[in-house]
């Protein structure tokens, strides 16, 4: 329930200062006040450990729903990401038939008004897809669409959209960027072939973004470089799936050093937080082992079955320390979007907040001044294979 009076938790702070040992103090949706004592640099602070709340702003779903569901499922794939740490999502669509994304993404908005117990902060929706390259479509249905700014325009008129992936080399990408960026969507480059040059020409109209960086995209060959080696040379903010498998550890650290404001994501599917086997969907059959997903061949892979608490935890486990992880899973997203009141713990910001202990096993986690109950905080996903 969210705290009509305050309440406090007690435990070492995570602030833009530096950590703090003493206590964040709640008021209705919002932190009122930090209290305590300044950590010293030099010593490490000590469990339990407050962080701001965990922001996902590429998910399409889990716990058996994605967005392709009702609006009962899509709430339920939200309960189960919150209840491991992300606080604030933006729902993701895939490429899909127009009445499809239609009705998702007319869903998505009417979650973000009206948010229920037991669920993340809605801020909008991702589009990714339809307009993407049909030769880079990865996991994604057949059914992409040229660049169609009336189209994009309706969808942007029907919702808060957010963030929007579009290869900028397919016909009429380029109209799309320019429009959406006026909307003040956040334009991304996924599931493109682009050249470095057209990549570049993007930037131009307003793309301010890469899409779960290296995965379907044009690459690094040192002759004939492509959207990621343009990201690496020139990109400030991008989106990178943290599961381990999609991108290399070692690749992953070299984007880490690479581009200023990187960013964690899950990509998470229908198939997060569910039992390994094998699954059949509308299109096609799925097999899921341990917190890897990939289509029959067992090796496309087809989303991630990650939460942030997963990725929280990938991150630490490759060197970086708790602050530098916090960076990656919630701080860097709020900037990308200009959200003052998220990805910070200072007075003001809205109480979306994670505990954890020393193991960084969730002991709880706060949403708009609601802490989710211990149950469902407490649930753990496997580790991974």
């Amino acid at each position: 329930m969210s705290a009509s009076i305050q309440d406090a938790l007690t435990g070492t702070i995570l602030t833009p200062y530096g950590w703090v040992k003493g206590k964040v103090v709640i008021e209705g949706k919002r932190i009122e006040r930090i209290a305590g004592d300044r950590v010293e640099p030099t010593r490490t602070p000590e469990a339990p450990y407050i962080i701001p709340g965990f922001i996902d702003l590429h998910v399409h779903g889990g716990d058996g729903t994605d967005f392709t569901g009702d609006e009962k499922d899509i709430r339920r794939f939200l309960r189960f990401h919150a209840a491991h740490g992300a606080t604030a999502m933006a729902p993701t669509t895939a490429t899909a038939p127009v009445a499809v994304l239609d009705r998702a993404l007319m869903t998505i908005e009417a979650i973000r008004n009206d948010r229920r117990p037991g669920e993340p902060t809605v801020l909008g929706a991702h589009l990714e897809g339809p307009f993407i390259n049909p030769d880079k479509l990865g996991a994604q249905m057949n059914v992409p669409l040229a660049g169609d700014v009336d189209l994009a325009l309706k969808w942007a008129d029907m919702c808060r959209l957010l963030v929007a992936t579009v290869a900028p080399e397919i016909p009429g990408g380029q109209a799309v960027i320019e429009a959406l960026t006026r909307r003040g969507c956040r334009v991304q480059i996924g599931h493109s072939l682009a050249t470095a040059a057209q990549t570049a020409a993007a930037f131009g109209r307003g793309v301010s973004g890469f899409t779960h960086l290296f995965n379907a995209m044009s690459g690094l060959d040192h002759r004939k470089p492509g959207v990621a080696a343009y990201a690496l040379a020139h990109g400030h903010y991008a989106e990178i799936i943290c599961d381990l498998n999609h991108v290399h550890p070692t690749v992953l650290l070299a984007a880490y050093r690479s581009i200023p404001r990187l960013y964690a994501i899950t990509d998470a599917t229908t198939f997060a937080g569910r039992p390994d086997g094998t699954y059949e969907t509308s299109q096609r059959r799925v097999v899921k082992k341990g917190l890897r997903i990939t289509l029959e061949d067992e090796t496309t892979l087809a989303g991630s079955a990650i939460t942030m608490l997963d990725a929280f935890r990938n991150l630490v486990a490759l060197g970086l320390s708790l602050a530098e992880a916090s960076q990656l899973t919630s701080t860097r997203q709020a900037e990308y979007l200009g959200l003052n009141e998220l990805g910070r713990i200072v007075p003001g910001a809205l109480a979306n907040l994670v505990v954890l202990d020393g193991g960084c096993n969730l002991q709880s986690v706060w949403v708009e001044g609601e802490k989710l109950s211990a149950d469902a905080a407490g649930t753990q996903t496997p580790s991974r294979n």
